[in-house]
């Protein structure tokens, strides 16, 4: 069983590699043994990040790349650069998230064109992804995809919580749009676990509870209290799971959604 967690020398495209968890996935993926993609829309920090998780583990194993995943043309040239760059694309982790310029005005006043904006590149940028990396994985007749969920994707905001909340400084909410697209994103995971299984490709979702990255005492306090650990997560504590189901440990997983959420869903 301790072989079955290693990713030895299996490429791994990882979207959002240089946000919150995209950096701290990045490392454990490498620390198991793969070769990771880095992607980000800044290519300046997913060079960064990739420089830090391959000088981490000693070896080059990680490389920075820009791409806008709602850009099918860019996907593609992303696909043949990582392939010439590092090999054949087992693993896919579609963890790119977008916010808008409005992302947190009221649902009753929230434009059209940041609902568009958001769910271009929550939904409409996994779906191409899996597009472009998941066909030749269907082909190959192997291969591993792992969505990032939400926790607001499967149960409501509790909106007591955001009163007085702040996030480095400014008011914060969950909107309807993130919760829509990360919702879909789930619909999409079980509907490609069940269209590629018969060709060996695994499709999951990891589900992120709250993470601490800068919300002030008040928010932090208020989702404590919901949480029955009493706290929120810490950015490395979605890592273990992503890394389980890139694995040959999870070899008969497929169409599950791993909510890692301190146990705020038993409630």
């Amino acid at each position: 069983m301790e072989n079955s967690f290693h990713l030895q020398g299996r490429v791994a495209v990882l979207t959002g590699g240089a946000g919150i968890l995209g950096a701290r996935m990045a490392h454990a993926l490498v620390a198991h043994g793969a070769h990771v993609a880095v992607v980000d829309c800044d290519i300046e920090r997913a060079i960064a990040v990739a420089g830090e998780v391959s000088q981490t583990a000693g070896r080059d194993l990680a490389k920075g790349y820009a791409c806008d995943i709602t850009s099918r043309g860019q996907l593609e040239d992303l696909y043949a650069r990582v392939v010439a760059d590092l090999g054949p694309v087992e693993i896919l982790i579609n963890n790119a998230a977008s916010k808008s310029p409005n992302f947190f005005e009221p649902f009753e006043t929230f434009p059209v064109e940041d609902w568009d904006m958001v769910m271009d590149v929550n939904l409409k940028g996994v779906m191409l992804a899996c597009q472009v990396f998941g066909a030749p994985m269907a082909a190959r007749g192997s291969g591993c995809i792992i969505n990032t969920l939400s926790i607001y994707g499967i149960v409501a905001p509790d909106q007591r919580i955001y009163e007085g909340s702040l996030y480095e400084g400014h008011a914060i909410n969950t909107p309807a749009v993130y919760s829509a697209s990360k919702a879909a994103v789930w619909g999409l995971t079980k509907y490609l676990a069940a269209y590629w299984g018969h060709k060996g490709v695994r499709v999951n979702a990891v589900t992120p509870g709250g993470v601490f990255s800068g919300q002030n005492e008040t928010f932090v306090q208020r989702y404590s209290q919901r949480v029955p650990l009493g706290r929120m997560a810490q950015r490395d504590e979605m890592s273990g799971a992503v890394v389980f189901l890139a694995s040959d440990a999870a070899s008969y997983m497929t169409g599950q959604n791993l909510v890692v959420d301190g146990g705020l869903t038993v409630w």
